[in-house]
């Protein structure tokens, strides 16, 4: 009889579950080792757009998704005095890309994934360490405070500062500060009307979209010191965003100071020699940590988790087909941060004038910038969706 393969997969994200249901699809025996007492994310929200869906069309799960997220409409990018400096139009976005880009809460996502996987699959409170590689001619070894556990596959899928990393490429630096720090938070905001919008200011942009069942997803980004903290950052965020336009001012007065998460962002700046090692494969912000500006860190996520059950037998054809792109990937996000959170008075003023007149010559501009990104297709059928064909 021929011997079941069994899988490991570090970290219970989104990342790592996906890998997970779609190696059990594959035929692996999965167990998912997560170091938290729980599955349950912080409170933000995701945006997952075509490519990522496409993913989950993989695992049975992308109309699903589709149902439950609020799918993005027409928006565009601002001044923070309200000024509309790009538009783009939902309808051309799904026409471009082959689908939505839809936007759900975290947990929505980790649960309708955990849904997916076989009742005991999941361990919570199970802090993992890599412990051997593995070869050819042995398996990879994971221990915890229970024992350890021995894999055909070891899925590192332990995030941005992760400790697989480390173990895997000991002398890699690791991440760097990307120059900001971030706030989210999704609060209720019953009979609110308003077009999806990012705006940028000169070091600073807020986004607010809504979400379905009268909730709003916002987030912000400050060029900052690292490490920084505010006693009660709802107060920095009025401080800061306070008299930006409609509907900012109404987000920040119906939230309360534990609404808001902070974090400084960090992502990887020299690329890893590979995503793999022995019987390992580095998944997610533990391959490529890149800064949320694309909103492409979960998506990437999502596209390594079925490109590597597609090669779960063999993890340098996973390095293969995933690091170029997704390095790409990151490469774009840190040149779009760098726009994004210009400083410079004169070339935030350049900027916004190019981005007005380059609009108005060329309406698409905005939904170009996602091209190559949004319009990935997995690397082979069965697609799951009776939706959205991508063969």
């Amino acid at each position: 009889m021929k011997r079941t393969r069994r899988a490991v997969v570090i970290g219970g994200g989104i990342g790592g579950l996906t890998a997970a249901a779609a190696l059990h699809r594959a035929g692996l025996s999965v167990t998912v080792l997560e170091r938290a007492g729980s599955l349950r994310p912080p409170g933000a929200a995701i945006s997952l757009s075509p490519n990522a869906l496409r993913a989950l069309d993989v695992i049975g799960l992308g109309d699903e998704i589709r149902d439950l997220a609020a799918w993005q409409g027409d928006g565009g990018l601002r001044t923070p005095g309200g000024r509309w400096l790009s538009r783009s139009s939902a309808r051309a976005a799904e026409a471009r890309f082959g689908g939505p880009l839809v936007l759900l809460h975290r947990a929505t996502l980790v649960a309708s994934l955990s849904e997916r996987l076989p009742a005991g699959t999941v361990r919570t409170g199970a802090d993992a360490i890599l412990a051997d590689p593995g070869a050819d001619d042995r398996p990879a070894r994971v221990r915890t405070a229970d024992g350890e556990w021995e894999a055909d596959l070891v899925v590192a899928a332990d995030g941005i500062h992760s400790a697989a990393r480390r173990t895997l490429f000991p002398d890699h630096p690791g991440t760097v500060y990307s120059g900001f720090t971030t706030w989210r938070l999704v609060i209720p905001l019953p009979g609110a009307r308003f077009a999806s919008h990012e705006t940028w200011g000169r070091g600073r942009l807020w986004g607010t979209h809504p979400l379905k069942g009268g909730l709003v997803y916002a987030y912000a980004a400050a060029v900052t010191p690292a490490g920084g903290h505010a006693e009660d950052e709802r107060a920095e965020l009025l401080h800061r965003y306070g008299d930006w336009h409609d509907p900012v001012p109404a987000v920040l007065a119906a939230a309360g100071p534990e609404d808001v998460l902070r974090h400084d962002v960090h992502h990887i700046a020299r690329p890893l020699p590979a995503y793999h090692r022995g019987r390992v494969a580095l998944l997610g912000d533990a391959a490529h940590a890149m800064p949320p500006n694309l909103g492409q860190g979960g998506n990437q996520a999502i596209e390594d988790a079925v490109v590597l059950a597609h090669h779960s037998g063999d993890p340098a054809a996973y390095t293969a087909a995933r690091q170029p792109r997704a390095d790409a990937v990151a490469r774009r996000a840190v040149r779009a941060a760098r726009l994004n959170l210009m400083t410079s008075r004169a070339g935030t003023a350049a900027r916004d004038a190019a981005l007005l007149a380059l609009s108005k010559a060329a309406p698409g501009l905005f939904l170009r910038g996602f091209d190559g990104i949004a319009d990935w297709r997995p690397p082979g059928p069965p697609y799951a969706s009776e939706r959205t064909r991508t063969g």
